[in-house]
């Protein structure tokens, strides 16, 4: 049969939700596969990487494919770890919708409310999908409750349950045919459409062939178009009951994501337009691109040019290169075509693509980009090897180049800066490194990554006094200036382009730029304007070598005197507690150094929100339930930074060794 269209669609979840097992029941009840992969024995589909298998946890994006009728749905299953939610930031820019995991059992869960805060800021039309159905201690109407309270208030129940929490477990899909039920679920449409409202309000017809103000009665037929039209725009979201790994439920999800979820609008025509959102390579292997095409074709031996968004200002220019092999995702082998809107493929022969990167003209530049922070932690990595030092810093900026969220850069003494996520991304990097790059390398206790701004300005110069020690034969002055926040570190000229050689000029700019990120009191220095006041040379005795020996020491002396202050990132958190553990729970975050921005509530419970150091935000999880005798609920994201308080010391955490 011939594909009317495609539909990408992402698996997300906390982790354990069963995201895995989900994606292997869709393909096996599609026919895709013979039989069920299990996590525990390390033979999914989507989990290939040997890490993979022997964590029993997803680390990268994978993609699998199954038709329905004349539609072919690409599963994306992503990490459910929140230490790599890079992975999943790139999977959002390239998906049509989502299917967001839960428990019947551990209910709503902290990263899913991240998650689902995320979908719904997108409009990302999302089905839920309660899973365990068949575990001992699931929920029925009370998980029901929560959801509507904490994650989707307009979640519609479309399959009931019997046998909940026994083996038995079944899941019933409602029939919108019958009125009790198409009554039922035509409330809960009817909060975000108005149409279907005005039906519930007017009623039936009265007399023959005379409608409501509203239009037509509420047949099952118009109910279902106005289910597909809110979950289509994000407004409502559909909630299944199942098991994925006893196959409950399942066919109803496939029905919903086929007949809820709207392909995006395909443009065929014009020049390719497309991302980047994985990239593969084995340490000896041929890098493979993962690529969904959003107008325009692709074909094999095409020459293509693409462009990098968020890069530094003087490569910013297009990227070229030519696809030698195209391997369309659902395709079977050896069927030719070109790749067109709506698919995803597999690129082969483009050396310098990266994860993040577009096809089209710059400014196009739609997607998922920034919907999580960056790293907060940092590692010095150390090869156990010294000789082993340059392989080492090689084999990460080669980790780095497939996830651009992973940061490394050049440490004291031969070691290498590594920017994390959290300790588990800590423990996979080191895996990696010894398992594919047989490269045995220490990892010093992971620190919070604080930056450091100029509290205001101050000024140095250095001038040639005709002394014949090294640096004297450079004229350099610099003033550093305040920038605004986030504008990151700036530099520019105060003095007439041409007076230096050009290559005075780079030594400058770059001695600027590389004391920057280890600023006074060893932090990278950001959100700052340094200028370039002074500058001057003698002809044959001036070198480059003397401006890259001169500038730090001017450019510190600068800092110094406009003074910097040391930021420390936060997180936002929501903490949902008794009433009577109130004082507790609020002397406790404020012992840990909060500042609380809204509590509300009722006879109950109350829900107390505000900034955290991300330092304390682990701690303050750890507190809640002892506190509130098991009953509260945490949230915490990435928000921000504030000014680290006097005195404050880092508490260090555990190292890891390959």
């Amino acid at each position: 049969m011939r594909i009317r269209h495609t539909l990408n669609i992402g698996i997300l979840a906390h982790v354990d939700a069963g995201k895995t097992s989900l994606t292997e029941r869709l393909l096996f009840d599609t026919g895709t596969i013979g039989r069920l992969g299990s996590v525990d024995s390390g033979d999914t589909c989507t989990d290939t990487g040997a890490l993979e298998r022997q964590r029993g946890i997803t680390i990268r994006s994978a993609v699998a494919s199954f038709t329905v009728g004349d539609v072919q749905v690409n599963l994306l299953d992503t990490p459910g770890h929140s230490d790599f939610i890079a992975e999943v930031e790139r999977a959002l820019g390239v998906l049509d919708g989502a299917v967001l995991l839960l428990s019947a059992v551990e209910g709503v869960q902290a990263r899913t409310r991240v998650l689902m805060k995320t979908l719904r800021r997108l409009r990302l039309p999302t089905l839920l999908f309660v899973n365990k159905i068949d575990r001992a201690g699931a929920r029925g109407e009370e998980l029901v409750r929560d959801i509507h309270r904490l994650l989707a208030p307009t979640a519609v129940p479309m399959t009931s349950v019997t046998g909940l929490g026994t083996p038995q477990a079944r899941s019933v899909p409602y029939d919108l045919t019958e009125p009790r039920v198409r009554e039922r679920i035509a409330e809960a449409v009817a909060e975000v459409d108005e149409s279907v409202l005005a039906l519930l309000v007017d009623g039936p017809p009265e007399g023959p062939g005379r409608e409501p103000e509203g239009g037509a009665p509420l047949t099952a037929e118009r109910l279902a178009a106005a289910l597909a039209a809110r979950t289509a725009d994000g407004s409502l979201h559909p909630l299944y009951f199942g098991s994925a790994l006893a196959g409950q439920g399942v066919g109803p999800l496939i029905e919903g994501m086929v007949r809820l979820i709207p392909p995006a609008p395909a443009a065929p025509g014009g020049p390719p337009r497309g991302t980047v959102f994985a990239v593969h390579q084995p340490p000896k292997g041929e890098r493979r691109a993962f690529l969904r095409l959003f107008g325009g074709e692709l074909r094999p031996r095409q020459q293509i040019e693409w462009h990098r968004p968020g890069a530094p200002a003087d490569a910013r220019g297009p990227l070229t290169g030519r696809i030698t092999a195209l391997d369309v995702v659902g395709r079977a082998p050896g069927e030719d075509g070109p790749l067109t809107p709506g698919n995803i493929a597999v690129l082969r022969g483009l050396p310098g693509i990266r994860t993040g990167d577009r096809l089209g003209p710059p400014g196009d530049d739609t997607g998922a980009a920034e919907l999580f922070a960056s790293p907060t932690l940092e590692t010095v990595v150390r090869a156990d090897d010294p000789a082993r030092s340059a392989a080492l810093r090689a084999a990460l900026l080669a980790l780095a180049d497939q996830d651009p969220l992973l940061q490394v850069r050049p440490a004291p003494d031969g070691a290498t800066s590594v920017l994390l996520h959290g300790e588990v991304q800590k423990e996979i990097i080191a895996a990696t490194l010894h398992d594919d790059y047989g490269i045995a390398a220490g990892f010093a206790p992971s620190r919070v990554l604080c930056v450091e701004r100029p509290r205001g300005t101050g000024e140095a110069c250095h001038e040639i006094e005709g002394r014949r020690h090294v640096g004297e034969w450079a004229t350099v002055g610099l003033r550093v200036e305040p920038g605004a926040h986030g504008s990151g570190p700036v530099f520019t000229y105060e003095t007439e382009l041409g007076a230096l050689p050009h290559g005075f000029h780079q030594a400058i700019e770059e001695s600027v730029q590389a004391t920057l990120r280890r600023g006074p009191r060893g932090r990278a220095v950001t959100d700052c304007r340094v200028v370039l006041t002074r500058s001057g040379f003698v002809g044959p005795l001036s070198t480059a070598g003397h401006f890259r020996a001169i500038t730090p020491v001017v450019l510190l002396q600068a800092l110094e005197r406009a003074g910097t202050q040391v930021y420390e990132p936060c997180h936002a958190f929501e903490a949902e507690i008794p009433v009577s553990a109130l004082a507790a729970v609020t002397a406790r975050l404020g012992a840990l150094g909060a500042e609380l921005s809204d509590t509300s509530g009722g006879l109950r419970s109350w829900l107390v929100s505000g900034v955290i150091p991300a330092r304390q935000a682990g701690p303050a999880e750890a507190a809640l339930p002892g506190l509130t005798h098991g009953e509260g609920v945490w949230m915490s994201y990435p928000s921000g930074d504030r000014p680290v308080p006097a005195g404050h010391e880092e508490a260090p955490q555990r190292s890891v060794r390959t």
